[in-house]
């Protein structure tokens, strides 16, 4: 298999909106150390156009998504500059897209060795709301782990909320209530304890898990812990908030042909 190749594909079909057939179909013996590889060269290919790591995602952190591919451990992937959003979000750069809801984690400290919840506790910085948009570029979103894998977890971009919560004010980091809206309707409700049945735990795989690929979590980054509840789609016009109540709110409004940051 030629990584390279394979990464390539990948990104002329995020360039040209024409999505690929899986990976997983039309090579069967790709690997999940395969899949890491692509996914790492997509990125090293955009930081060569200029882009620069922002934060990480973690995805996969829910029973339900992970019942729906069969495969009981997270996946993770890069959020570059390029794919972090204000509020108003161009929706043409998008092929099928969907809004997950979650809490991301900033950094003040480098995560290091092997890490444990105390060790992200002492690093983390703050904490905000956070919208997640993912999409992807394998078609009909017809996707085996090994898929979304290859596809820098099917992310596609993050909004950030404004409101930074120190975590020595979290009561309880595992009970954070969310109420999602669609265009002023509240359509669900979840909490934090439905990511690994603590955020914490998921940012603490995945800082150990990066390590293969000599990857870590350092100062000024973020982490997407993970989404709360299923994801949604959207079409230009919608508006999306996520209330996460003492850790305040985060809105997205999809339009047309608006600039990013």
């Amino acid at each position: 298999m030629n990584i390279e190749q394979v990464a390539q594909r990948l990104l002329e079909a995020e360039r040209t909106k024409k999505t690929i057939a899986p990976l997983t179909e039309t090579m069967p013996h790709i690997t999940v150390d395969d899949a890491y590889r692509i996914q790492i060269a997509q990125i090293a290919a955009k930081k060569a156009q200029g882009a620069t790591v922002k934060g990480l995602k973690i995805g996969l952190t829910s029973k339900v998504m992970q019942d729906m591919l069969g495969v009981y451990t997270p996946d993770y992937g890069f959020i570059l500059d390029t794919m972090v959003f204000d509020s108003t979000i161009d929706v043409t750069p998008f092929i099928q897209p969907k809004v997950e809801f979650e809490l991301a984690f900033f950094f003040k400290q480098a995560l290091t060795g092997t890490v444990t919840v105390e060790d992200v506790i002492a690093a983390v910085d703050y904490v905000v709301p956070a919208i997640e948009i993912i999409d992807s570029r394998i078609a009909d979103w017809r996707i085996q782990f090994e898929d979304t894998v290859a596809d820098n977890g099917s992310s596609a971009g993050a909004v950030l909320g404004t409101t930074k919560t120190k975590l020595v004010d979290v009561e309880d980091i595992t009970a954070i209530p969310m109420t999602a809206s669609k265009n002023g309707k509240a359509f669900d409700t979840a909490t934090s304890a439905a990511v690994l049945g603590n955020p914490l735990e998921a940012v603490v795989w995945l800082a150990n898990a990066i390590r293969e690929y000599g990857v870590m979590i350092e100062p000024g980054m973020f982490v997407l812990s993970g989404a709360v509840s299923k994801a949604v789609t959207f079409e230009a016009g919608d508006v999306f908030e996520a209330d996460f109540g003492a850790l305040g709110k985060v809105s997205a409004t999809f339009a047309k042909e608006v600039g990013i940051r």
